[in-house]
């Protein structure tokens, strides 16, 4: 009986103290909410741009439906309003590398962010009106696509490194 109460003791101290240290780790819902909804965007832009790339780089056999459905789910996700899944005090600096990996600066005033989304949009649609037409054509809309979606990463995402 004596060993009783201390060792409940402890383990109602660690029990308290284990939940205090969840609660500093969590985020508010809606903001996990967004986090979740613009990284699976993101899943889905790759998932495209993966075929895309595997083709002009000739990993993946050139298809031309396949090429054109693939860019045209690029515009389509490139014409989605994502203001929800961008709320302020959702980058890396506020909440941490294992939630997200967007910088504040997304959010600063002088954030070009806008102009990059506009950019993605136009070169999304160069590549749907030219994944069809040929793997040179595919091919020669990758670039400006890519460095559409790369230039963004570089600035406004943390480096995987």
């Amino acid at each position: 009986m004596k060993l009783t109460f201390p060792l409940i003791g402890g383990l109602l101290v660690a029990g308290l103290i284990s939940t205090v240290a969840i609660s500093q780790n969590s985020i508010d819902p809606g903001h996990a909410k967004a986090i979740d909804a613009r990284q699976s965007h993101m899943r889905l832009n790759s998932f495209n741009l993966g075929l895309l790339g595997g083709m002009a780089k000739g990993e993946i056999d050139y298809n031309a439906d396949a090429a054109t459905a693939a860019a045209e789910n690029l515009v389509a996700l490139s014409r989605m309003d994502e203001s929800r899944y961008w709320l302020p005090g959702t980058d890396m600096e506020t909440l941490g590398k294992e939630q997200t990996e967007a910088l504040a600066k997304i959010w600063a005033d002088d954030s070009e962010i806008g102009e990059r989304m506009k950019t993605m949009t136009e070169t999304s649609a160069a590549m749907a009106a030219a994944a069809g037409g040929g793997i040179e054509s595919l091919r020669g809309a990758m670039g400006p696509l890519g460095k559409a979606c790369g230039g963004c990463h570089e600035d406004y995402r943390t480096s995987d490194d």
